[in-house]
């Protein structure tokens, strides 16, 4: 429990939220701060959620936003902001503990499909790093590619050949690698694919029709996947792989 009291508290232009001289907005932050040192949750999240109003947003904005809402035993907010957080800032440890935290209230307890470990392997692998950072990486590791295959091309000597040729290849199958990371995180980014329940408990339905049987309920905080939608109404699957179809009034999307 102890780093749900954890806020950022490093000033947002720092991270690229504020630009230079907008210090009304430098204010608004650390006034938020400040009210979530003095226990005043509710005049955080209010300030935290004035910024997000302004358009402004980070990891960090997120956690803090999660934290105020935790603190008030609003869990379903609370776990909204902290994945809200991770895809801006899927490496971020604290908001990964804040999110188990929050996770151990929720009502549901739903097995996952098992994953084949490999899998498992590689999306924690593409967790670690946000997609920015694997472009990044791709045009190093492009750079190398060239630099090896220059060495490998030009030099006359056996053994610089040699390391030109292995180090062009292996930094092809890392630019590789890395393409495919960036561009899956930024597909991630994009599709409105996961929600959360806000609702206390929300019946599921047969179909989308009201007067159809409700299959289960699910409660606040849950997370689901969308797969479809038509009027009001959203068909989500769950991570057992069952699916149904709920009122979009009851969840939340992520993105």
């Amino acid at each position: 429990m102890k780093r749900i009291s954890l806020i950022a508290v490093s000033l947002l232009f720092c991270t690229g939220l504020f630009a230079a001289g907008e210090r009304d907005l430098e204010k608004a932050w650390d006034e938020a701060n400040t009210a979530y040192v003095n226990a005043d949750y509710a005049a955080a999240a209010e300030g935290y959620e004035r910024l997000l109003a302004e358009g402004y947003e980070s990891g960090a904005l997120y956690m803090n936003l999660g934290n105020a809402y935790f603190k008030r035993g609003m869990n379903g907010k609370a776990i909204l902001n902290y994945h809200r957080a991770l895809k801006l800032a899927p490496g971020d440890e604290d908001v990964r503990y804040n999110l188990s935290i929050a996770n151990t209230r929720v009502q549901d307890r739903i097995e996952s499909v098992p994953v084949f470990f490999l899998r498992r392997w590689f999306v924690s692998l593409g967790d670690s790093l946000g997609g920015n950072a694997w472009a990044v990486a791709s045009l190093v590791f492009f750079a190398l590619t060239l630099v090896g295959a220059g060495v490998y091309l030009l030099l006359q000597r056996t053994s610089w050949r040699k390391a030109g040729f292995f180090g062009a290849v292996a930094s092809l199958s890392l630019f590789v690698l890395c393409t495919v990371y960036a561009a899956e995180s930024r597909r991630e980014r994009t599709k409105p694919s996961e929600a959360i329940v806000m609702r206390s408990a929300a019946p599921v339905k047969s179909s989308p029709d009201g007067d159809s049987k409700d299959i289960f309920v699910l409660h606040e905080g849950t997370k689901v996947g969308i797969v479809g939608a038509l009027g009001e109404c959203r068909e989500i699957r769950i991570a057992d792989g069952n699916k149904g179809w709920i009122a979009a009034s009851a969840i939340e999307s992520i993105d």
